[in-house]
This record gives C-alpha cells, sequence and structure tokens, in this order.
C-alpha cells in the first residue's frame, strides 16, 4: 500500500478520472465517524457539502452495510447510487431474491435472539441489528470482546443454512451464501452503467472484496493503512477524506471544463 496523497497516488487520480468516473464511498469509517452507537452515525456536514459538490461533475455511489432504509436518512442528499445490505439491496435485479433472503434472515434472528436470552454466559451488551436481508451482531461495549468472538462464532456454526459471515468492526456480518458482496456490487455497478473507471474508498474489512479486485480501472483506497489489506493506496485516517474529496471535486471540475465546448 501506498499513501495517497503522493506523486504516484495523484498520478493515478488523475488517470481515473475520466468522463464517466464513478466515485463510491463506503460510509461508517469512511465517510462518517464511527459511533459509540451504531444508529447514532451521522454524515458530518463539510463532508455533505464536499459530496454535493462532487456529484454535480461525476456520478456518486454509496456501498454499505446499512439496510437501504437506514443510509439514505443519514446521508442528507440523494446520490446517483446507493446500494445496501452489502450489495443485497440497491443493484438491478436485486429484489427478485428479496423474500428468500429476507425469510432466512427473520429465521436467523430468531435463533440467535432466542440463543442470547436463554444462554446466561453472552454479555447482555450484546445487540442484534435485524437488516431485513441481512443481519448485523454487534459487540462494541461487551466487557470481553475476544470471549465474545468465540462464543459467536460457535453460535453461527450452528445455524442452518450456515450464513456467510463478514467480520467487521466489532460486528458480524450474516449474509445469505448467495449473497453478493461490495466488490461484486461495483462490478455490477460499472457494467450497468457503462463507467470505464471507479474509485472505491472504504476502511474495514468488508470493503476488501473490491480491493482483492486488483482492477487497473478501479483505484482502491483504504482509511487507515493495515498491512494485510489489498488496496492500491491509504490515508492515514478518516479525517483525511475531506482532502480526498477536495482532490477529486478539483479534477471532476477540470474534466468538465476540458469537456465543454469552446
Amino acid at each position: 500500500m501506498t499513501f495517497l496523497f503522493t506523486e504516484s497516488g495523484f498520478q493515478r487520480l488523475n488517470e481515473i478520472i475520466t468522463p464517466g468516473v464513478l466515485c463510491v464511498f463506503d460510509f461508517d469509517g469512511t465517510l462518517a465517524p464511527i459511533a459509540t452507537q451504531h444508529q447514532e452515525a451521522r454524515l458530518p456536514a463539510d463532508i455533505l457539502d464536499k459530496l454535493l459538490q462532487l456529484s454535480m461533475f461525476v456520478q456518486v455511489g454509496i456501498i454499505t452495510g446499512r439496510s437501504l432504509d437506514d443510509i439514505r436518512k443519514r446521508l442528507g442528499f440523494t446520490p446517483h447510487f446507493v446500494i445496501g445490505n452489502h450489495g443485497l439491496e440497491g443493484l438491478p435485479g436485486w429484489d427478485k431474491f428479496n423474500e428468500s433472503h429476507e425469510a432466512l434472515s427473520q429465521t436467523w434472528a430468531e435463533e440467535i435472539y432466542a440463543a442470547l436470552q436463554q444462554d446466561a454466559t453472552f454479555d447482555p451488551r450484546i445487540s442484534l441489528e435485524n437488516k431485513r436481508y441481512s443481519l448485523s451482531v454487534h459487540y462494541r461495549h461487551v466487557r470481553d470482546p475476544a470471549r465474545t468472538e468465540r462464543q459467536l462464532f460457535a453460535l453461527f456454526e450452528r445455524l442452518v443454512p450456515r450464513p456467510r459471515i463478514m467480520a467487521g468492526k466489532c460486528v458480524f456480518n450474516l449474509l445469505p451464501q448467495d449473497a453478493a458482496d461490495k466488490g461484486s456490487a461495483l462490478e455490477q455497478l460499472m457494467r450497468e452503467t457503462g463507467a470505464p473507471s471507479a474509485i472505491y474508498v472504504g476502511d474495514d474489512i468488508t470493503d476488501e472484496d473490491v480491493f482483492r479486485l486488483q482492477r487497473r480501472d478501479i483505484l482502491s483506497v483504504r482509511i487507515e493503512k493495515e498491512a494485510s489489506s489489498k488496496a492500491d493506496f491509504f490515508l492515514n485516517d478518516r479525517i483525511e477524506i475531506a482532502q480526498l474529496l477536495d482532490e477529486l471535486i478539483a479534477r471532476a471540475r477540470n474534466l468538465q471544463v476540458e469537456q465543454s465546448p469552446s
């Protein structure tokens, strides 16, 4: 991984910002700070302003683990594309799977809730979030995170059919085995829009599904350096997302000027 704000990083930004580019972002930990309580997350005013500016020049998208109903009320604007549940909601054709995915998530939710209530060894601070087509099990506030992780993994192993487990920051995301991920969601979005290039910015293990694509027409950026990450570039922390948006806005504006008839 290379720090984005270097000569090589700026060169890649210049290459990727072409007519039809998609600028796509994760939400929690990327555009918005991680909230102590999951339901309290909001898009900061300065980031909202920059996203509004950027969306005037290029197509802007959000791919998040949150449900569509949840994320839309936290943005304060309407991006060109919003994809929720790690790719389960918002893509063309997603609704043909929603009934089966919803039934499966509901079954898992009932089993997990029953186990958490009946087994006193589980930390009561564990919380279950039913996102209709997938589940998130949060454990940010438990006393012993390592013990809780082991307990939850053992619980998930008993679920039938077994879910695809995506670990995040103090959260486990449970999805159907045939569900899309953020990487396949971005690729489908590029196909549907005919986008020749895209930039994707994320901060979590769930974003590695995009980072692992390793496509020359996708510039991937991770918030915070991580040796094991497959992202092309990194930012030191989420605060630098504001500078990145400024860089994107400047290039996108110049692109529009170049395309305007003289």
